[in-house]
């Protein structure tokens, strides 16, 4: 993209990312990831989300502060490095920080406001 806008050869990354008005590549990966799980937890993709995730909803032995909230994710047992950095399992931590409202947004795109408020 450098070579397709002038002056921006030879800047600095953060510099070119100022001037282009645009996110990290590391903060659009979160931002579509937590837009991702939204839609395949509340239906939006007609995706199975028990393949993807297990709630705590379905998990009643473990009640913790993290666990309170029904939609909130339990991370399955990742044996590699690999795995462990699989959407499924990426995604956990930063979903479960969440605030409960954005969570319970009813469209995708008052969801991507709220998330793009917090990002």
């Amino acid at each position: 993209m450098v070579g397709m806008v002038s002056g921006l050869k030879g800047r600095e990354y953060q510099e070119n990312l100022k001037e282009l008005g645009l996110q990290t590549l590391e903060t659009r990966r979160r931002r579509f990831d937590m837009i991702q799980t939204f839609k395949i937890l509340k239906g939006f993709d007609c995706v199975d989300s028990s393949i993807w995730f297990e709630t705590v909803g379905n998990e009643p032995s473990r009640q913790t502060r993290q666990s309170a909230y029904h939609f909130n994710l339990v991370r399955r047992q990742a044996r590699t490095d690999v795995r462990s950095n699989f959407f499924s399992n990426r995604v956990i931590e930063p979903w479960n920080r969440l605030p409960t409202e954005l969570k319970e947004s009813r469209t995708v795109k008052s969801f991507k406001d709220g998330l793009d408020t917090i990002i």
